[in-house]
């Protein structure tokens, strides 16, 4: 055997082997360390989620019991409210009957009562529709409230200070607004409405001439009333009065419109207060996001439902069906947008590119619908325009505004034809926040933040009436069909309808019947302010939007109301929808 033989030193497989298995061991190692972190991060976002969980249900538990606790404090003011305004009624109405009406003494006066609402706020730059939904909270502007210290006037001081009744010059009523025909003077250039028909016997408390008046009255034409029934609430408002009353000479004899027979009726329809899981089910109609409940004190007589839903990304702070019914405008932010009723496709969007940003949103212009352009831009109010109205021709445009005034605008040139001014210096702030045309265009309804309605002639700019009897503020104002009746409604959560032309004779030393007044219905059942009021085309139904979220339909002849519809997430419509809806009657009825 050589010494040079040897083999080759090769390692053992059993060291490899080992090596892998460190290497194994090690990666499971450090996995297991990567997992129990996992598992800590996971069990402190677990507790930390818990404990969130636990301060949310415990957040929700106090929040429930504080609006208990609101809820009841509520309660307990409105009935204490209630208790003191029915013992202040009584001892107002607790003087000899046929007396007129003074002014509480100071002891009376100084009873507990509501706290005042905030002062008003309907100055340049003032949030008019904020002011609405904000008022007597604590939250945005202070609301167009009239203060409550406005000094209240007797019958006597009303013919005293009316620059148009005085007993001095008393210039008459002009002839026939409400029964009979006027020729409008060519120098003043409002257009003369149509008329048509034969003279017949006046009704002698309606703006019309008493017997032996060299002019004779003249009917009015009867309005056609179209076959579409459609409610909308349009968003407006106004003022009404006090409870002294001017009434007409006992020698003056009045008709009652719609059977209107008692001279004042109360009406209440206390639907907001009614649960709806506890109404049956033929008196309730329930959809998606809405329903209806019907007053089970009277017959159900209408039946109504949801047709279209238009969204917005903006407040809808007024809406308005055309003159025809084909059409409905939303006025939005800066925008107002036209919509085919029918399909509830849009036509156009009205909207001033040309105008800043940082300006208010008040829109002054008329619109070229077809063409998308503006008319006309009425100029010559002094401070925030807070209504319009066409007449019925389309001749005429009625504006209020915060500086006092409404006005009359012609819509061939735009000029203004009449300036109806409150001129009254003990009223504090006569702000107008709503207007209306009569049917015939003759007469105008201006309400303000004095809780007064006033009538003027649009011909003349003569004053005819002050309609007093609201509590607060008055927000919106609409005629009846047959143009002798009107409706408002208030800050006060009511609504009146109201007689026209009992008026007459006022300022001029006739003894009145004071047993009688204007105010024929007072609708009272809704919870809070009531922005807007209307009526249907034939005049059967009277329509009230509130702040209470609730529209509300009446019937003008008991007070009562119908139905109670609830299908807005907030009033004005501050949920950002404009609706339309149907109705019609469920059998003869009427």
């Amino acid at each position: 055997m050589s010494v040079y033989n040897h083999r080759p030193m090769v390692p053992t497989p059993q060291s490899r082997i080992v090596e892998m298995l460190d290497s194994i061991r090690n990666e499971f190692d450090q996995l297991a360390q990567e997992l129990y972190v996992c598992k800590t991060q996971r069990d402190d976002f677990e507790h930390k989620m818990n404990q969130q969980i636990s301060e949310m249900n415990n957040f929700q538990q106090s929040l429930l019991e504080l609006e208990r606790t609101q809820q009841n404090q509520k309660k307990q003011y409105e009935e204490e409210i209630a208790r003191l305004r029915q013992q202040i009624e009584s001892r107002m109405s607790s003087g000899p009957s046929g007396m007129p009406l003074h002014p509480l003494p100071q002891q009376q006066q100084q009873l507990p009562h509501q706290p005042p609402p905030p002062p008003p706020n309907i100055g340049p730059g003032s949030n008019y529709f904020g002011g609405i939904m904000n008022a007597h909270t604590n939250q945005g502007p202070p609301g167009l409230v009239a203060p409550s210290q406005i000094p209240e006037r007797s019958p006597s001081q009303h013919s005293q200070q009316s620059p148009h009744y005085s007993s001095q010059a008393p210039p008459p009523p002009p002839s026939s607004y409400l029964n009979g025909q006027q020729t409008y003077s060519p120098n003043r250039g409002i257009p003369t409405p149509p008329t048509s028909g034969h003279p017949q016997r006046p009704d002698w408390g309606n703006y019309s001439y008493r017997p032996g008046s060299s002019v004779p009255p003249a009917a009015v034409p009867p309005e056609s009333v179209g076959s579409k029934r459609k409610s909308n609430s349009s968003s407006s408002s106004a003022p009404s009065a006090q409870q002294q009353q001017q009434q007409p000479p006992p020698m003056m004899a009045r008709t009652a419109p719609n059977k209107i027979s008692s001279p004042s009726t109360t009406g209440s329809g206390n639907l907001a207060d009614v649960d709806p899981d506890n109404v049956p089910a033929n008196m309730k109609v329930e959809g998606q996001d809405w329903f209806a409940l019907f007053n089970p004190k009277t017959p159900r007589q209408l039946k109504v439902d949801l047709v279209h839903t238009m969204d917005h990304t903006s407040v809808v702070c007024c809406v308005k069906f055309s003159a025809d019914g084909r059409l409905l405008a939303a006025g939005c932010n800066r925008a107002t947008f036209i919509y085919d009723v029918a399909t509830s496709q849009r036509v156009a969007v009205l909207q001033d590119e040309t105008i800043k940003t940082e300006g208010d949103l008040y829109i002054r212009s008329v619109w070229d619908i077809a063409n998308k352009r503006i008319r006309n831009v009425l100029v010559g109010h002094q401070q925030d325009i807070y209504s319009l109205d066409f007449s019925r021709d389309g001749r005429l445009i009625a504006s209020g505004s915060g500086d006092c005034t409404a006005r009359i605008w012609s819509m061939a040139d735009g000029k203004c034809l009449q300036v109806l001014r409150i001129s009254d210096h003990d009223q504090k702030d006569p702000g107008v926040t709503s207007v209306a045309f009569s049917p015939d265009g003759r007469i105008i309804a201006a309400a303000s933040l004095d809780k007064m309605i006033r009538i003027w002639d649009t011909q003349s700019g003569i004053l005819l009436e002050r309609l007093e009897g609201h509590k607060d503020s008055v927000y919106s104002v609409a005629f009846m069909p047959d143009g002798k009746m009107l409706v408002s409604g208030s800050l006060d959560k009511t609504l009146k309808l109201w007689q026209l032309g009992t008026n007459e004779g006022r300022g001029m030393g006739i003894e009145r019947d004071r047993g009688k007044g204007p105010c024929k219905v007072t609708f009272t059942g809704h919870k809070d302010f009531v922005l807007s009021v209307g009526c249907t085309p034939d005049g059967r139904w009277v329509v009230s939007g509130s702040k209470d979220r609730g529209v509300q339909f009446w019937d003008p002849r008991t007070g009562q109301t119908q139905f109670m519809l609830q299908g807005h997430k907030n009033s004005g419509s501050g949920d950002n929808r404009a609706r339309i809806w149907s109705y019609d009657s469920i059998g003869k009825g009427y």
